[in-house]
């Protein structure tokens, strides 16, 4: 018999890796790699093929049972994250939508910041009146409630000039692991983009010493959904080296 590990519940969360589907920005890259830079992919949406490709996932979600176990949605707060969070894990029925996860936008969860115009977010105000009615473009998005949790109206960490460098991103990949940590969630969904969840996982693969070379750390394809269990070490150090024994919520 192969070898297992056992570790408690209590120091483990199930997370689904979920990048956005195929937004405008993705379209323009393949045609001309400077395209990005141009103003008008501004918080870019999602193309016809990302709605597609959400619409997919969502079934997948449905069918393998996953839906009904997630308690926690963490989405980017750029458009094309949130319109696939909403779509993949929000619920279609309205008499249903207290049922659905829910939906949290944190600045943290965002993409590569500056430089690139589609990874500028909007105003926190100008959100919430989408929110009102999300993203027409996707039918089944009414009635569905996304948290907004930002320190600024405005987007301040955006810069024409300046991009997060990539040991910014990792730190901040690390501060969402940490805020992330402090939920009581154990099974939760993070919609993101496929550079800020490569940093992430990159930050989890050194702590357990995985090389980031493996297919857990590969490019993620538009809508991939990609699940790990990860475990606070130092939880498990103190419940079995100093007796803890965690109480059973209620």
């Amino acid at each position: 018999m192969e070898a297992k590990f056992m570790y408690p519940l209590q120091s483990c969360k199930i997370i689904h890796f979920v990048r956005h589907g195929h937004a405008m920005n993705n379209v323009e890259a393949q045609k001309d790699r400077d395209a990005v830079l141009s103003p008008h992919l501004f918080d870019a949406p999602l193309a016809e093929l990302g709605r597609r490709q959400v619409e997919n996932l969502r079934k997948r979600v449905i069918e393998n049972g996953v839906m009904k176990r997630i308690e926690l949605v963490i989405t980017s707060p750029l458009s094309r994250a949130m319109e696939t969070a909403v779509g993949v894990f929000g619920s279609q029925n309205e008499s249903l939508v207290t049922s659905s996860p829910p939906i949290v936008a944190l600045e943290l969860a965002r993409n590569r910041i500056g430089l690139r115009p589609a990874n500028m977010r909007r105003d926190v105000s100008e959100y919430e009146s989408l929110l009102y009615n999300p993203f027409p473009p996707l039918s089944f998005l009414d009635n569905i409630y996304i948290y907004i949790q930002m320190e600024d109206e405005e987007d301040k960490l955006w810069k024409i000039d300046v991009q997060e460098s990539e040991e910014e991103l990792l730190a901040r990949g690390t501060e969402f692991m940490k805020w992330l940590w402090k939920r009581p969630e154990k099974e939760v969904a993070i919609v993101s983009h496929g550079m800020m969840l490569r940093h992430v996982l990159y930050g989890l693969a050194g702590d357990s010493h995985v090389p980031t070379g493996h297919d857990l750390c590969k490019r993620f394809d538009n809508c991939e959904i990609r699940t790990v269990v990860v475990i606070h070490k130092r939880l498990v150090r103190l419940r079995f080296h100093d007796g803890l024994i965690p109480r059973r919520e209620t």
